[in-house]
This record gives structure tokens, sequence and C-alpha cells, in this order.
């Protein structure tokens, strides 16, 4: 039978967050083998994510990061169980962690397949289920390339957004902020007109032209006042038509004209919890 000392059973709990206890444990049943340890524990792992599987997990940190260069970004939420374990300093930093790992992947299937401390991002996961005691899945992964990648994450890790511009120009890391700070804020549907799926523009001019025929509206008018309400849909839903959060004298294309006049934005992601 192997000496187990309480060094030994500190570093199988670095290794793997497990408690002491269960570290101990771990180590006695496999009589100091460490490799065997670790899985041990990972099996209870699985075990505990099994039981699990069938709970919501609405809270968690939601993550943005950018690449050196800021031509590339991702936002990944790593979602949990309670916003007790979801607020955790060491749940903030692992997720933060798997964030910057998953800038390298353009899939969420190859990100979770990713070598993360000597085992894979899922089954981590699957690990820190049976040390946490919740159910743990990266819920969201969506990636943002372009000539400039900002971020955001809003207090409190709940949401985390990025925004791309078209060019790297003078004031572009404080403009990616903000807008994608206002996409934070206002969650819009789509980037601008074009991305708003054809499904969701027909039923809005279907409820439109519901409304003005309870109003007693005639018939023959209806297709032009529905356009009209169609534009302001655009306007409260799409990023850059809507109104700038910090003046609403202007729309978010118009405020990244004073930046340059010839910067855009080009894309955005949002990932929020629950």
């Amino acid at each position: 039978m192997a000496t187990i000392t309480a060094a030994d059973v500190n570093k199988l709990r670095t290794i793997t967050g497990a408690g002491m206890m269960d570290c101990k444990k771990a180590l006695v049943e496999s009589d100091g083998d460490f490799d065997l340890a670790i899985e041990n524990l990972r099996k209870k792992g699985q075990k505990v994510a099994a039981n699990r599987s069938d709970r919501e997990s609405t809270e968690g940190a939601a993550i943005a990061v950018v690449n050196a260069d800021k031509t590339a970004g991702v936002v990944i939420t790593l979602n949990c169980e309670t916003d007790f374990v979801g607020m955790n300093e060491n749940f903030v930093k692992m997720a933060t962690e798997m964030a910057n790992l998953a800038l390298n992947f353009d899939s969420k299937e190859a990100f979770l397949a990713a070598d993360f401390h000597g085992i894979s991002v899922a089954e981590k996961l699957i690990e820190q289920t049976g040390v946490i005691g919740e159910k743990l899945e990266i819920r969201t992964f969506e990636k943002l390339e372009g000539a400039f990648v900002g971020s955001y994450i809003h207090s409190g890790n709940k949401i985390a957004t990025l925004v791309a511009l078209s060019a790297n120009v003078a004031g572009a890391e404080e403009a990616s902020r903000n807008v994608a700070m206002q996409a934070a804020a206002m969650n819009p549907i789509a980037l601008n007109e074009a991305g708003v799926d054809a499904a969701i523009v027909e039923k809005e001019i279907e409820i439109a032209k519901e409304q003005l025929r309870a109003e007693g509206k005639p018939e023959a008018m209806l297709d032009n006042i529905s356009k009209g309400k169609i534009q302001r849909f655009y306007k409260d839903n799409t990023l850059v038509n809507q109104d700038y959060i910090k003046d609403s004298a202007m729309s978010v294309a118009a405020y990244i004209k004073t930046v340059d006049a010839g910067l855009t934005v080009t894309g955005f992601r949002r990932a929020a919890l629950g």
C-alpha cells in the first residue's frame, strides 16, 4: 500500500480541481498511481454529468476575446446551473482560458476536441462537472473576422459581443468597443436590412397590415403604409440603423462615419446567458 502524503493530495487537487477528500480517496483507491487517480476522478465526473444531463444550464460566463492583431475574435458561453458558480473567479478564469483557445478554431466541434491541459475541452467539461457538481457546457461558439475586430463584455459576464470594422483606422479600438456595447445593450437581430430573414420581414408586414386594418385604413393603402412600418422595424432591430446609444441624434452607421468617412461596420456576434 503506497503512502499518500498531503503533498500528493495537493498535487492531484491542483491538476484536477477536485476536492481534497475526493483527491485523497482517489489516490488511496489507485494505490498512489496519479494517472489512475485522475482517470477515476474523470469517471466520477462522467457519472455526475450523466446524472445532470437533463438539468438547465442557463447561468455561467459569456466571454469575448480577440487575437493580437485584432483581425479575428471569438465569443463563447461556458454555461452552468447556478449564478453562484458562474460568478466564481476560477470559473470565469477557466472560461476565459477556453475562449483564448477557441480563437485557434473555426468550429465548435474542433474546439471541443482541442487539447486543454492534457485532455480535450469536452473531457474537461465532464471532469469539472464532477468537481463542481453542476452541468457544464459550451452553449455558444461564434467566430468573427474582419479588418479590425473589437470586443465588449458586459458587467458580470452575462453578455459578450464582437464587432468587425472595414478598416484599422485611428480610433478603431474605441469605435469597435462602442458599437459592441451597442450590440450588447440593444440586441439587434441583424447587421442591416439585408441580414434580416425574409420570413421575419413577411411576418412583420402581415402584422402591420392587420394593425392598419384594425384602424380602419383602406386596403389600397396598406402596402405603402406597411412599407413605412418595416423601415421603422429595420431602424429598431438592425445594428447599423439603430439610434446610437451614446447620441440618439445619429444612427450607429452615422457614428462610425464620424470616426472615419470611409469606415463601416461589417459584422457582429452576440452571446448572452439564458
